[in-house]
């Protein structure tokens, strides 16, 4: 592992702890780099002596990144709104626990509750683990209703506790589980690497953050997707090329042996085992299929 020299420039950045931790780290290997630690470890290793890291909750990352404690960060859209941060977006980062699908967080109440609408809950208790962001929502709407702090398990609060809850949910499963019915979504969020406007006046630091928002979008746009190389001859190349998607139009190169050539491309994992027996039935060989970390646009 590389150590930092003496007097060698930093970035420090915080990434999340939690439901987001495997996600993320699993994220930036893809891009290149490797952060190990135990796994109550708060500062691990990376494999890079220019970055330092900081494992925080993600409600917390925003606050540290906007008041320099923290060049960078990565955190939700929604953590950011909460804390009401001033920081400055260098990339949106498309991924979330399971899924590529953003999370919401939504107002939700019990499948009988009589509230249809968000004017239905003026003068109603409302529990949420962000109070923030369910202020604005009400006050954007000219409701008044109660906005309580809740410390987690907030779906089983209703309906003895509280009249309505703002949960956050990936696959809406959960809310399902407790027989809660979603009036309306307040927010969608996607994680953000996000830095404090001190950061990026410093060109060293601005030219780091730059580059690796690049490899963390082609980390990202490289997920469920392969690359398969092939050989077919010459004269069926037309057939194949009818066949094949692609991010752009294929890689064709003449091979040694005459009359015959290469093919190179990317595609969606998804799409490889309908595509490859027809691959088959028109001529091709020597089929390849590796994945990628990478898929830099």
């Amino acid at each position: 592992m590389t150590k930092p020299t003496k007097n060698q420039q930093q970035l420090k950045i915080g990434l999340p702890t939690g439901s987001l931790k495997d996600a993320t780290l699993s994220l930036f290997l893809k891009a290149g780099y490797n952060i190990t630690g135990s796994s109550r470890s708060y500062r691990p290793s990376i494999d890079d002596s220019e970055i330092t890291v900081r494992l925080l909750r993600a409600q917390e990352i925003s606050y540290y990144v906007e008041e320099a404690f923290l060049d960078c960060g990565v955190t939700g859209k929604d953590w950011i709104a909460e804390n009401n941060s001033k920081v400055q977006v260098i990339v949106d980062l498309a991924y979330n626990k399971t899924s590529k699908a953003p999370v919401r967080w939504v107002l939700a109440v019990p499948e009988d509750s009589p509230i249809q609408t968000v004017a239905d809950l003026a003068g109603k208790r409302v529990a949420t683990e962000a109070v923030g962001l369910a202020k604005q929502f009400f006050k954007k709407h000219g409701v008044k209703a109660h906005v309580e702090f809740s410390w987690g398990a907030t779906e089983v609060k209703v309906p003895d506790l509280v009249d309505a809850i703002i949960d956050i949910t990936e696959t809406g499963s959960s809310l399902r589980a407790n027989k809660l019915r979603v009036v309306e979504t307040i927010i969608e969020s996607y994680p953000q690497l996000v830095a404090n406007t001190q950061a990026l006046k410093d060109p060293w630091k601005h030219g780091k953050l730059q580059r690796l928002g690049i490899l963390l979008q082609g980390a990202l746009a490289a997920q469920d997707k392969v690359g398969l190389k092939m050989n077919i001859p010459e004269g069926k190349l037309q057939e194949l090329l009818r066949l094949l998607p692609s991010l752009r139009q294929p890689t064709v190169a003449q091979l040694s042996q005459t009359g015959w050539v290469a093919v190179e491309t990317i595609i969606d994992e998804a799409i490889v085992r309908e595509l490859i027996p027809e691959l088959k039935l028109v001529g091709v060989e020597g089929i390849i299929e590796y994945p990628l970390n990478k898929v830099i646009y």
